[in-house]
């Protein structure tokens, strides 16, 4: 089993930029794929980006394609998003998760953080 914590969230003005980690305990974290969930206020949980054990396959929504980078350093256990020209509708708790299945199956994700809040003003 795999504990996740995220960090890196905060307050923003739009068209700024944040960097989301999330630090995985455990020694097989490149067993998992891992991934990037958001949820707003009233809202469902989605799916925001996926990355590949390796880290060379990569999945997002369309949403924030061409602005967030998900990326992975399996030494340091960590996975990372990075959201660039950040939107007001970017504004979420975010989620970190592991998969054994498929980086861009989302219902196979099993293992969740505890999330971090990410608001972006106008």
């Amino acid at each position: 089993q795999v504990q996740l914590v995220e960090s890196g969230g905060g307050l923003v003005q739009a068209g700024d930029s944040l960097r989301l980690s999330c630090a995985a305990s455990g020694r097989t974290f490149s067993s998992y794929a891992m991934g990037w969930f958001r949820q707003a206020p009233g809202k469902e949980r989605v799916f925001v980006a996926g990355i590949g054990r390796s880290g060379e396959n990569t999945y997002y929504a369309d949403s924030v394609k061409g602005r967030f980078t998900i990326s992975r350093d399996n030494a340091k256990n960590t996975v990372y998003l990075q959201m660039n020209s950040l939107k007001p509708e970017d504004t979420a708790v975010y989620y970190c998760a592991a998969s054994l299945g498929s980086y861009y199956v989302t219902y196979e994700y099993d293992y969740w953080g505890q999330g971090t809040q990410v608001t972006v003003s106008s």
